[in-house]
């Protein structure tokens, strides 16, 4: 997320604007002053600390290494770097950032997490039946996505919701649990997400859920944002 995806400065359908037109597919490539290694089969193939971040539209933002420190990996040309090349996310088995692995894709270091906590109201309901009706909540504010409202597993209706075998993983705040939600006959799938161990920046929302409003009736009182970028967990 944030520079050059989903409502991002530099993404296609930024959520704000410059005061001057950004030419298309403008790319930015800065300097990344950590320690980055690849491993495959427990062996370090790849080991830099002259790493380059460099940040295209519609991509996550991607590793550039120089080209003498990737010798014993299939690389390319960085077309943004001169003697640089990129390594794809899948040549090696594992990324690490110092001592800390990395998932999905390097993490953007222009993205943030806020969760606060607050009175804005929550309610949800499946049918006629109100699964969370609260105004203890906690809002994540996440860098270039819509605001959400978590609440605490003991605000939602016992007996509701169902632990579901889907899980997603965000780079920001850790896997994702979904739960299912079971009124009478009815059953929809997948309505609600949790973190149950997120990561350090995200523990407020730990045994917290959030509710898609694509799935089920959410009202929220968040303030107003830009068409939704996307749907699922945020």
């Amino acid at each position: 997320m944030s520079l050059t995806t989903g409502r991002g400065p530099l993404s296609a359908s930024p959520a704000g604007r410059f005061n001057q037109a950004v030419p298309a597919g403008l790319v930015y490539v800065e300097p990344f002053p950590r320690r980055v290694r690849g491993v495959i089969a427990g062996t370090v193939v790849l080991d830099s600390e002259q790493v380059l971040l460099v940040h295209r539209p519609a991509y996550p933002p991607a590793y550039a290494f120089p080209s003498g420190a990737a010798t014993r990996v299939s690389s390319e040309a960085e077309p943004e770097a001169d003697g640089y090349v990129r390594v794809a996310w899948d040549a090696v088995d594992s990324w690490y950032e110092e001592e800390e692995e990395v998932f999905m894709h390097p993490r953007n270091p222009y993205h943030r997490v806020d969760c606060v906590p607050t009175s804005r109201r929550l309610r949800v309901a499946l049918g006629d039946v109100v699964i969370v009706d609260t105004t203890e909540t906690i809002g994540v504010y996440e860098t270039c996505l819509a605001p959400r409202l978590y609440v605490h597993r003991e605000q939602v209706l016992a007996d509701v919701l169902r632990p579901s075998a889907t899980t997603t993983y965000c780079p920001y705040k850790g896997t994702a649990s979904y739960w299912s939600a079971s009124v009478g006959e009815e059953v929809l799938p997948d309505v609600a997400w949790s973190y149950d161990t997120p990561h350090s920046e995200c523990r407020a929302i730990a045994n917290h859920l959030s509710f898609d409003d694509t799935k089920i009736s959410v009202e929220a009182a968040l303030p107003p944002w830009p068409e939704r970028s996307q749907t699922g967990a945020g």
